[in-house]
C-alpha cells in the first residue's frame, strides 16, 4: 500500500522501518521533528547509484524546481544549479574511514587525489598518513605508503649534480621557505671528490670539490616552511584543543 501526497507537514516524529532508533528516543521519549530510516536512501539524481553503495547515497541536484539564483556572494563562480551534492554547515565528523576517488579540499588548499598536498591553511591531524593505490608492477596485489613525519614543517628537494658547482634552489623556495633552515646532504657518485656545500643563499646551493675535481653527486635539501607558523612539537595538554599555537591553521580529527 502506499500514499500520494501533494505535501505533508509532520509535528512529530517519521519513522520508517521496523527498528528502534536510540539517537532519536521512542514513545513518550521522541525527539519531536526527528526521523529515522533504516535505509537504504537515495537523495538526488535517482540513477546516480545502481546498487546502495552505503547506507545514505548522495546523487547530484537534478530537481527542475531548483531556485538557486544565479549570482551569490561568494558563490558567483559556480554554475546557476548547485555545485555541490552534499553541504554541510558546522562541525561534522567521520566516524571512520574516509575514501575519495576525487578531489577533497580542507580549509582553502589542501588538495587530495591519491597523496595529501597542503599548506599551513588545512592540516589534517591523524595517526598516520599514508596512501593506498593499485600495485603498479604486482598484478592482484595493492601498495600502502606512509608519509614521514617531522616536527617542522619541512619541504625537500633532491636530485644530481653533474659538472657543476651549484644547486639552483627552485624559483619558488625563495617566497616559501625560511633559506637559514635549510640543510644539504650529498652524496658523491664513483669516486670520493671531498664534496663540500661552500655557501648558501636564497636561490643557491654553492659546491666545491677537493682539488677542483668535477662534481658527480646527488643532493637531497631540506628547508622549513616560513609561510605559516612554525609547529610546536609537545605541548602540555590532553586533547588537540590545547595547543598553545594557531589552531585555526589544523584541521583537527580524533585527540
Amino acid at each position: 500500500m502506499s500514499f500520494n501526497l501533494d505535501d505533508a507537514n509532520v509535528g512529530g516524529q517519521i519513522k520508517v522501518g521496523t527498528g528502534i532508533f536510540p539517537a532519536i528516543g521512542e514513545g513518550v521519549t521522541r525527539v519531536n521533528g526527528s526521523a529515522g530510516i533504516e535505509g537504504p536512501v537515495v537523495i538526488g539524481n535517482p540513477t546516480t547509484f545502481p546498487i546502495p553503495f552505503g547506507t545514505l547515497n548522495v546523487g547530484p541536484l537534478t530537481n527542475s524546481d531548483n531556485l538557486i539564483p544565479p549570482l551569490i556572494p561568494g558563490l558567483a563562480c559556480f554554475p546557476i544549479s548547485n555545485p555541490y551534492s552534499l553541504a554541510v554547515s558546522g562541525p561534522a565528523a567521520v566516524l571512520g574511514n574516509l575514501d575519495s576517488s576525487q578531489t577533497i579540499n580542507a580549509g582553502l588548499h589542501v588538495y587530495a587525489q591519491g597523496h595529501v598536498f597542503s599548506n599551513c591553511g588545512g592540516h589534517v591531524l591523524a595517526a598516520k598518513k599514508d596512501f593506498d593505490i593499485k600495485h603498479p608492477s604486482k598484478e592482484g596485489w595493492r601498495l600502502r605508503y606512509v608519509a614521514p613525519e617531522a616536527p617542522s614543517a619541512d619541504v625537500y628537494y633532491r636530485g644530481r649534480v653533474t659538472n657543476k658547482t651549484e644547486i639552483v634552489l627552485p624559483l619558488y623556495w625563495k617566497d616559501l621557505v625560511d633559506w637559514t633552515t635549510i640543510t644539504v646532504n650529498l652524496t658523491p657518485i664513483g669516486a670520493h671528490q671531498n664534496v663540500i656545500v661552500k655557501r648558501i643563499d636564497e636561490e643557491k646551493v654553492y659546491l666545491q670539490a677537493h682539488g677542483g675535481m668535477p662534481i658527480n653527486c646527488f643532493f637531497h635539501i631540506f628547508a622549513e616552511r616560513q609561510d605559516c607558523e612554525r609547529n610546536i612539537a609537545e605541548y602540555e595538554g590532553e586533547s588537540p584543543a590545547d595547543y598553545p599555537g594557531d589552531n585555526s591553521e589544523y584541521l583537527q580529527s580524533g585527540g
